[in-house]
């Protein structure tokens, strides 16, 4: 069950990346001044806020699946999120797919799926002592920190891929945290309000959302899916594995096999980042 929701958020998650870039695109100028305001001077937009809507509902079923399965096994799935983009991306803002994309595309499926066989989950705990958590936030969030800095002197497709990056390890952060928030709501909803899990969710999730969206205004839209896609399983397997000590399979050989799948998804990543910039010509969808 947890597999068939993961793959509905990504389907869901694509879409909203396609209509938020959409909107990003669009030569209204509202996405124009600093970063601060930039997500309420984007809710301007119809179609940015039909792009959200397709996150929220992505998020409700990416949350459910967290809830039910493993944050490992369940955030590794939403790299489909990028097969299911592209399309998208070429019927609604001009992208141009080339074979390559195709074949990268059927490998990152294949991998996934031979991810799921061997990867074989187990263990795990539903939270970890504040100090680990912090631990987590302090290294996660000063490499995207240092990754936002760094992109603000690059070209459009290597800022892209910084920002994408960093948006990509705050995706992680907040899918632990979306985990330890879901599992508090099955001991009683009114249980999340007093604790900080929910409150540190709304940070991070602010803040990878304002990271994506500056990402998706590059105008390069595979190098930015891209690159968060890949990091957001990389860090949700590291803080899997060790901040809630789930375990990908009990023995060494069914790990690495496991691990060894998720690179070749990573890898068909890789040649979709090079997906030439997205065409200048797109029609008008408000």
């Amino acid at each position: 069950m947890e597999i068939l929701l993961a793959l509905a958020a990504a389907l869901l998650f694509a879409l909203g990346t396609v209509l938020q870039q959409r909107a990003g695109l669009d030569g209204s100028g509202a996405a124009e001044g600093s970063s601060g305001g930039l997500l309420l001077r984007m809710a301007r937009r119809p179609v940015w806020l039909a792009g959200i809507a397709a996150d929220a509902l992505g998020f409700v079923a990416q949350a459910i699946a967290l809830t039910i399965g493993r944050l490992a096994v369940v955030q590794p799935l939403l790299v489909s999120s990028v097969v299911f983009a592209l399309p998208l991306g070429a019927r609604l803002t001009g992208q141009r797919i080339r074979r390559s994309d195709v074949i990268a595309a059927a490998v990152v499926t294949a991998a996934l799926a031979v991810f799921l066989l061997v990867a074989n989950p187990s263990g795990g705990r539903d939270d970890a002592p504040l100090r680990e958590w912090l631990i987590a936030a302090a290294v996660f969030g000063g490499i995207s920190a240092v990754l936002v800095v760094a992109a603000r002197r690059a070209a459009p497709a290597p800022k892209a891929a910084l920002l994408g990056i960093a948006t990509g390890l705050l995706f992680g952060l907040s899918a632990a945290l979306t985990k330890t928030v879901g599992d508090q709501v099955t001991e009683g909803v009114l249980t999340i309000f007093t604790d900080w899990h929910l409150y540190a969710l709304i940070v991070v999730g602010y803040a990878s959302m304002t990271l994506s969206q500056l990402s998706l205004q590059t105008g390069v839209l595979a190098p930015a899916i891209a690159t968060s896609m890949a990091f957001d399983p990389i860090a949700s397997v590291i803080l899997g594995t060790t901040l809630l000590q789930e375990s990908l399979h009990t023995s060494t050989a069914g790990a690495l096999a496991a691990l060894a799948a998720l690179a070749a998804a990573l890898a068909g990543l890789a040649v979709l980042a090079r997906t030439a910039p997205a065409a200048e010509s797109r029609s008008e969808l408000v």
